[in-house]
């Protein structure tokens, strides 16, 4: 994934990232034992910090480890974090837990995502789901949300894609704001533009009507209510991250899992393995 090339200096671009932490000069220069007028010459460029600054300043303000490369390489430092594939024989380890950890949440759908999406594994359960879905779709690299939100994908089946749609493009802007990277808002604007198809908007409407009857169970999150097999199920969605990455394909990779939101749903994905 490329990032967008920065056209200022490296303290323009700390103050950037400061600011939309909403963290004072004074409370960065606390955390990373310093001063606020030393941050404010650094932020100004009167002050050109060392690498181990942009590290320190970098960690306090969570900027992500391929940011943080950008900013050493405009600092005029060279990049501290590796970017090893994920077929490199170095993550063997990491690709056989991930590979353990799908296999045991199975029958219920779980796949791992890069930075832009590309699914990088996935298992049954996750594959079950993809029943219908167009075969242009299925051609690798498949991609997590063309495959959800493209008419020929799973969206004339999802019951309420106004909602889901507006939580999963909301996730997206969330994430160009941190990374600046072209691929990624190319991507956002493909299926941004993707047409509602008819069927959807009927399916919909329906499912507009379903949540509008009484109902004694209140939603603990937004559920992903979808068509299968001539059932309605639910889920809700979580995200698994590692935590403190060392190497920018492992920062960027993504493990999400969709778990039963009621009874009958957990009940019919058992029943496809029995």
């Amino acid at each position: 994934m490329t990032t967008v090339a920065p056209d200022t200096g490296v303290g323009p671009l700390l103050r950037s990232w400061r600011e939309r932490r909403r963290i004072s000069q004074l409370e960065l220069a606390l955390r990373a034992d310093s001063s606020a007028r030393h941050i404010s010459f650094i932020e100004t460029g009167r002050s050109r910090p060392s690498e181990e600054m942009v590290l320190r300043l970098a960690g306090h303000l969570d900027v992500p480890v391929r940011e943080r490369n950008a900013l050493l390489v405009v600092a005029g430092y060279a990049p501290r974090y590796t970017e090893t594939a994920l077929d490199d024989p170095a993550m063997g380890a990491l690709r056989e837990g991930m590979d353990r950890l799908l296999r045991g949440y199975d029958p219920y759908p779980a796949f791992v995502v890069d930075g832009l999406y590309t699914v990088v594994a996935a298992n049954q359960g996750m594959t079950r789901m993809l029943d219908g879905v167009a075969e242009h779709l299925l051609t690798p690299p498949l991609n997590a949300m063309r495959l959800t939100l493209h008419p020929d994908g799973l969206a004339p089946r999802i019951r309420n894609l106004r909602e889901w749609r507006a939580d999963l493009l909301a996730q997206m802007e969330r994430q160009i704001a941190l990374v600046r990277s072209a691929e990624l808002r190319a991507l956002y604007e493909e299926v941004a533009g993707y047409p509602v198809s008819a069927e959807a908007a009927e399916v919909e409407a329906e499912g507009d009507a379903d949540r509008a009857a009484p109902s004694s169970s209140v939603p603990f999150a937004l559920p992903l209510m979808i068509e299968h097999g001539g059932r309605l199920l639910s889920f809700v969605a979580s995200i698994a991250t590692f935590n403190t990455p060392m190497d920018v394909t492992v920062a960027e990779l993504a493990i999400e899992t969709l778990l039963p939101a009621d009874a009958a749903t957990a009940t019919y994905l058992r029943s496809l393995i029995c």
